[in-house]
């Protein structure tokens, strides 16, 4: 069976939700809501500066069967790709 090539659009985030200077439990709360309002295989994108949200969106994103595509560290934030479950 032929694998579907991801089309470039496939890794452009549906939305941003900036939580920079919200601490634990906003950066999670604002991640699931994303997603829950998100299509499946939809990307969302999630800033935070808590210096928990790592830890938390990844857990959260484990324990919820959603993907976190990408973790990037800047000096001030962390920026993640939390792509959606099908179905």
């Amino acid at each position: 069976m032929k694998q579907k090539r991801p089309r470039s659009t496939d890794q452009k985030p549906c939305c941003t939700i900036d939580t920079r200077g919200m601490f634990c439990p906003i950066p999670v709360y604002k991640a699931r809501q994303a997603v829950l309002e998100a299509k499946p295989r939809q990307i969302v994108e999630l800033l935070a500066d808590d210096p928990a949200a790592e830890e938390d969106i990844t857990r959260w994103a484990e324990r919820t069967g959603n993907t976190v595509l990408a973790i990037e560290k800047t000096d001030d934030y962390v920026r993640f790709l939390i792509q959606k479950t099908e179905g």
